[in-house]
């Protein structure tokens, strides 16, 4: 199974015993959307909350931090998710949490396989394909979570990049944000992105359709924000949501040698110490 399904390929699943259908929509603050009440009133047939804004380490002071093992076991483990699940994760919101769900589901080693439904729900629902509404109760799956090492970037790890730069670091935060012309959402956090980043918005990823690009347009993304296909990439955002569609997209051209900054400009911005860089790349 690609990283990518269609709508067409998860319409003829449908009803599989195997197949685990993930809505991991998620929205930025102040956004005035609620997307467990969006799920409760209409979703893919057999789909799941994931409740991606509460799938994070309680006990850490930063936004949306990776969980522990232990919690992430037991929230697949809610959803329905078993060791062999084929586990299709797709979201209704304009960032595009989906890739993060998808992230988090491989970094932890869950299900058979994790892939993404292509242009989620809004390309399902343009399709005038069925939905079903409440909150489901699945039997209790019994998915172990165990995250992979060396997949996900920590704010020292950035620091000691910027001496080495060993490493190219891709932003996909809005060009105005990245640029530092915008004002971030989260109160008290500086303006601007990490020395030597380069952006991409995430939003250039997506097709009119909502479909994620591919190919030599998706390649050439990369190339006209001035990546170098032969070095080992970290990806960043605001919080680790976006960073984890850059990611995808590298994927998806064969680029495997791709890191997540977890902590992200939620944490880099907001520490006094950490260098800030304002303008173009």
């Amino acid at each position: 199974m690609n990283i990518l399904v269609s709508t067409d390929w998860l319409a003829n699943e449908l009803g599989k015993p195997d197949l685990r259908i993930v809505d991991a929509s998620l929205f930025l603050p102040g956004t005035p959307r609620d997307p467990r009440a969006e799920f409760e009133a209409a979703h893919i047939p057999g789909a799941t909350f994931l409740d991606l804004p509460t799938l994070a380490d309680p006990n850490d002071p930063r936004p949306g931090m990776l969980p522990t093992d232990a919690f992430m076991t037991e929230r697949c483990r809610q959803l329905g998710i078993d060791a062999d699940s084929r586990i299709i994760v797709y979201d209704n919101s304009p960032t595009h949490s989906a890739a993060r769900g998808w992230w988090m589901m491989r970094l932890f080693g869950l299900g058979k396989s994790a892939a993404i439904l292509d242009g989620g729900l809004v390309k399902w629902l343009a399709e005038g394909r069925p939905t079903e509404s409440g909150i489901p109760t699945p039997p209790r799956g019994n998915a172990i979570a165990r995250r992979a090492p060396g997949q996900v970037r920590t704010k020292e790890d950035l620091l000691a990049n910027l001496e080495t730069q060993s490493e190219q670091v891709l932003d996909a935060r809005g060009a105005p944000r990245f640029t530092g012309e915008e004002k971030e959402p989260r109160p008290g956090m500086a303006s601007g992105h990490i020395p030597h980043s380069r952006n991409i918005p995430s939003s250039a990823f997506y097709n009119a359709d909502n479909s994620m690009k591919q190919g030599e347009e998706l390649r050439r993304l990369f190339l006209d924000a001035g990546t170098d296909f032969a070095r080992p990439i970290i990806t960043s955002c605001g919080s680790g949501v976006t960073a984890a569609i850059i990611l995808s997209g590298l994927e998806l051209l064969g680029k495997t040698d791709v890191t997540l900054y977890d902590g992200s400009w939620s944490e880099w911005g907001l520490d006094p110490a950490t260098p800030k860089a304002t303008g173009a790349a």
